[in-house]
């Protein structure tokens, strides 16, 4: 079973207050995204495999570590996920960027795929599904299962805000994924908005209603 982690740094929480005040604009609002997946990705990145290498300092050779095995592949959810990818892409600035596109239709709550673009060798890469919020799960479940079917066998979630109703979801969907956010809120209300969370991470992001 995969794990399913809150990250409860200090500067996570902090920033992440700051961006649930409705009276944050959308500039601040950017910002602190990327930071808090910036901060995030140090925590998600944790287990990366190391291998040794040698090489010479100014003072003579030495056996050091660098990161071995799978590279990354950062997929956000278009399009809220957008605004992690900067974040995470300034801890990890080699890896790749998939993108996945989906909506959600208004009546029924169900997410419909309407793009995938990834790198090649997925079963090869360590895979970051990026998205702000992770509410009934459903976005999530097609994101991963979008990622299996190409290949990929790695694959990491990671969101701001989770609902416990995501999270349940996700988890019994894909055992075998870990999860990370950086809250885990109250609940969703009958229109599947995260309570108390943040409003649409996507209008917020990019000023739109």
């Amino acid at each position: 079973m995969g794990k399913f982690e809150v990250l409860d740094h200090p500067l996570i929480q902090h920033k992440l207050t700051i961006i649930r005040d409705k009276n944050c604009g959308t500039r601040e609002f950017r910002q602190c995204v990327n930071e808090i997946a910036e901060l995030m990705a140090y925590e998600v990145s944790r287990d990366m495999a190391l291998e040794d290498v040698e090489i010479e300092t100014p003072m003579g050779k030495t056996v050091q570590k660098r990161l071995a095995g799978k590279k990354v592949v950062i997929v956000p959810i278009l399009r809220a996920g957008l605004g992690m990818v900067d974040g995470i892409l300034e801890l990890i600035p080699a890896a790749k960027v998939g993108h996945i596109g989906m909506y959600r239709d208004e009546e029924t709550m169900k997410p419909h795929e309407y793009f995938v673009k990834m790198p090649d060798d997925l079963e090869n890469r360590e895979m970051f599904i990026v998205d702000p919020m992770l509410a009934t799960g459903g976005s999530a479940i097609m994101a991963v299962d979008a990622l299996k079917k190409r290949g990929a066998r790695s694959i990491k979630f990671v969101c701001l805000v989770a609902a416990p109703e995501g999270v349940e979801a996700l988890r019994a969907a894909h055992p075998d994924i870990d999860i990370f956010a950086a809250a885990l809120d109250e609940k969703l209300n009958e229109n599947s908005y995260i309570i108390p969370g943040l409003g649409d991470a996507g209008d917020r992001l990019f000023g739109t209603k």
